[in-house]
C-alpha cells in the first residue's frame, strides 16, 4: 500500500494509490465515508488502517496538483535520528566510525512536506542538505528482540535532515542545528513495508540540488541496519505506533566539500529512494512574519 495525505479546502484527508487506475484515491474530514485521520488509524493497528485504505480506495481520484501535500504521520510521538550511518559520510565529516548508533532527536515544529518550502535562516549560510531513509514504526513496543523488529515497522518514506551546521556544531550535542522550523522535509508518501524488500534494503538514495547529484549511495551501505535500530532504541524507550527513525545519510554533504556547498533561498533540493519516491522541497528565505512551517495538532 502506498498512502499520502494532503489538505484540500482547509480540511485534511488522505489517499491511497490504486495501480490499477494509476490514481490517488481519498478524501477529507467530515466528506461521506471518511474512514478516520491516518495517525488515529495507526493507533489502532495495521488491521484498521487496512479496512479504512480499501474504503478511501473506492473514493474519487484525488487531482494532487490542485491540494496541498502534508507530512505522511501528522504526529509523531518521537522523530529519532541516526547520525554517522554511512561509513563515508563518517569519514567526511572527520570522525571515528562509532561501535554504537550516534542517536539525536528531531522536533515535529520543524517538519514540512513534499513541495513547502526548506527555510533558510538569516541567522545562518550554513543550510545543508541529508537525504535519508526514514522507517515509520506501526507497533509499539520496548527490548524488542532482532528476530521480531521488522514487525513493528509499518512502512518507509523519505526525509531530508536539513541541518544548520554553524548551529549544529556551536556545542557537541546536535539539537539546535538539527531543528531550525522548516528544514525537516518528510514524504511525499508512505510506502508499506510488504511493498519493500526487508527492512527497505537494497534501495538507491539519490539527493539532487539544483539537478546536481550531490549524493548517492544504496540503503544495504547503512552501518547499523533497520533492525538494529529497532534493538537499540527499544533497549531504553518504548516505541509507539507513528514514531519516525530517520536512519542516517550518506556521503557527499556540503559541509564536507571545497568550497562548500550550502544550500541558498531560490535553489531547489530533491532526495528520491528507489521504489519509496522523490521529495522535492524549494529553498525560501525564512522571514518574521512567515506562518509557522508545522501543522497545527488539530489538522
Amino acid at each position: 500500500m502506498k498512502l499520502l495525505r494532503f489538505q484540500s479546502a482547509g480540511h485534511s484527508g488522505w489517499a491511497v494509490y490504486q495501480p490499477a487506475t494509476g490514481a490517488w484515491h481519498g478524501t477529507t474530514q467530515g466528506a461521506a465515508g471518511y474512514p478516520g485521520d491516518v495517525d488515529d488509524l495507526l493507533r489502532q493497528g495495521r488491521a484498521a488502517l487496512d479496512a479504512a485504505a480499501a474504503a478511501m480506495a473506492r473514493q474519487d481520484a484525488v487531482d494532487l496538483a490542485a491540494v496541498q501535500l502534508l507530512a505522511p504521520v501528522a504526529r509523531p510521538a518521537k522523530i529519532i535520528c541516526v547520525g554517522l550511518n554511512y561509513r563515508d559520510h563518517t569519514a567526511e565529516s572527520g570522525f571515528v566510525q562509532p561501535a554504537y548508533p550516534t542517536l539525536f532527536a528531531r522536533f515535529n515544529s520543524s517538519v514540512i512536506a513534499h513541495g513547502a518550502p526548506l527555510l533558510h535562516s538569516p541567522l545562518s549560510d550554513s543550510l545543508d542538505f541529508e537525504g535519508e531513509l526514514v522507517a515509520v514504526i506501526g507497533t509499539g513496543g520496548s527490548r524488542i528482540t532482532r528476530d521480531n523488529a521488522l514487525s513493528h515497522v509499518l512502512g518507509y518514506s523519505v526525509f531530508n535532515d536539513a541541518s544548520v551546521r554553524e548551529y549544529q556544531f556551536k556545542t557537541p550535542q546536535w539539537t539546535m542545528g538539527k531543528n531550525f522550523d522548516g528544514t525537516g522535509a518528510f514524504g511525499p508518501c508512505l510506502v508499506t513495508a510488504d511493498e519493500l524488500p526487508p527492512g527497505a534494503r537494497g534501495l538507491r538514495l539519490e539527493t539532487r540540488l539544483n539537478g546536481q547529484t550531490v549524493q548517492s549511495a544504496n540503503t544495504d551501505d547503512m552501518v547499523f541496519d533497520i533492525e538494529s535500530l529497532i534493538v537499540t532504541i527499544s533497549e531504553a524507550i518504548t516505541l509507539e505506533a507513528g514514531d519516525l527513525i530517520v536512519a542516517g545519510t550518506p556521503a557527499g554533504i556540503g559541509h564536507a566539500r571545497e568550497p562548500r556547498l550550502y544550500m541558498k533561498p531560490g535553489d531547489t533540493c530533491e532526495v528520491e529512494i528507489e521504489r519509496i519516491g522523490l521529495l522535492r522541497n524549494p529553498v525560501h528565505a525564512a522571514t518574521a512574519t512567515a506562518p509557522r512551517p508545522f501543522e497545527p495538532a488539530t489538522a
